[in-house]
């Protein structure tokens, strides 16, 4: 996608052909900072304290922080040591342990003497599979939205709600939730996107929003609860989200809140539909609720915020009483039930173990 009249991803192999530079996204929207990560442990921080994030994004990220853990030590030993600690730095995303094994499974059959050019070749070509599943995503989540287009009066946009950042920003290009929209609004398609503020991180807020206004795709920011509201009156025809781990049985791990809009959408007759590439399919696990692990992130993310000053300076504040205590559950799981639909690369599953085998039948 386009921040200015430039074409970025969000991730990217440095010049010196070592490190990799990433889009800071801690410090958006207010400025555009990119970051060199030359380190594993570099990598390890630029995910657990989210310099990057979304599913996605974190897989190919932790790819190149194999590859560099392997130029500097392409040891079996080294490489267990980094396949540790990049896994424990989110325990919620599947495709960080999907990346993780892809490249230790590949490189343990590569000479040592060659694995670091190997790992560096399996990171981008990890990264390229990203982009072709996310097009892949958009080209078959499109159709569902010139099917409702195709019922509305002339004039008339799609209403689209969605939940946190699920956009380019959460992977390399193009995004998962975001992918259809993009490509109904080069079609020429009528679109207007209500953006979930998405508490307590903001990601909708700071960065579906930046999107949305990068990309000229018409929008309104809204508080997380007025969701339901619009529903209730008719102001939403479809809501499509994101997922950063679903399991067999067609649960879905999202964003804290996205199981609220669900349910919403059930009780009013909305349209449920979660976007999401094959690697976020947990394959070993069929209860969401019980199985997936939810990481409790710092209850400082509930009591402060970051924002802009009148002065243009970025500053955080507290919102909360000094001693107050918080909990900050980042997921919540959105049982198959409520699902309308699973939007893959395969095309549209139903949120069932039999709909996802119909896609992935090697899966049977």
């Amino acid at each position: 996608m386009k921040v200015g009249d430039r074409h970025y991803h969000t991730i990217w192999l440095n010049d010196d052909g070592r490190s990799v530079d990433i889009i800071d996204q801690r410090w958006l929207p207010h400025e555009f900072r990119v970051a060199t990560l030359k380190t594993v442990d570099d990598v390890a921080t630029a995910i657990r304290d989210m310099w990057v994030r979304g599913a996605p994004l974190i897989g190919v990220t932790a790819a190149y922080g194999v590859a560099i853990a392997m130029q500097s030590d392409p040891s079996d030993a080294a490489l267990d040591v980094a396949w540790e600690q990049l896994h424990e730095t989110r325990p919620t995303a599947i495709n960080l342990r999907w990346a993780l094994d892809a490249m230790r499974n590949g490189l343990r059959a590569v000479p040592v003497a060659e694995r670091a050019v190997d790992a560096y070749r399996r990171a981008a070509a990890i990264l390229l599979e990203d982009i072709e599943l996310n097009r892949a995503i958009g080209a078959n989540g499109v159709d569902v939205i010139r099917r409702i287009a195709a019922g509305k009066r002339p004039g008339e946009p799609v209403n689209i709600l969605t939940h946190c950042n699920a956009g380019w920003l959460a992977t390399v290009d193009y995004g998962t939730a975001t992918a259809p929209i993009y490509m109904a609004a080069e079609e020429g398609i009528k679109v207007h996107v209500y953006v979930d503020e998405t508490r307590p991180r903001n990601q909708g807020a700071q960065l579906t929003a930046w999107e949305m206004h990068g990309h000229g795709v018409p929008h309104t920011l809204i508080v997380d609860n007025a969701g339901g509201h619009l529903m209730q009156h008719g102001g939403i025809d479809m809501v499509i989200v994101g997922t950063d781990r679903t399991t067999a049985d067609g649960d879905v791990c999202n964003k804290i809140g996205t199981y609220l809009k669900a349910l919403a959408a059930k009780d009013n007759g909305v349209p449920f539909y979660v976007a999401l590439p094959s690697p976020t399919i947990d394959w070993t696990v069929h209860d969401g609720v019980r199985e997936i692990p939810i990481e409790e992130r710092s209850s400082d993310e509930v009591s402060f915020v970051q924002g802009q000053a009148t002065d243009g300076a970025i500053v955080t504040v507290r919102i909360s009483p000094a001693g107050s205590p918080a909990a900050n559950p980042a997921f919540d799981v959105t049982p198959a039930r409520l699902i309308t639909g699973l939007i893959t690369e395969r095309g549209i599953a139903e949120a069932s173990p039999q709909g996802l085998k119909a896609l992935f039948p090697e899966r049977s």
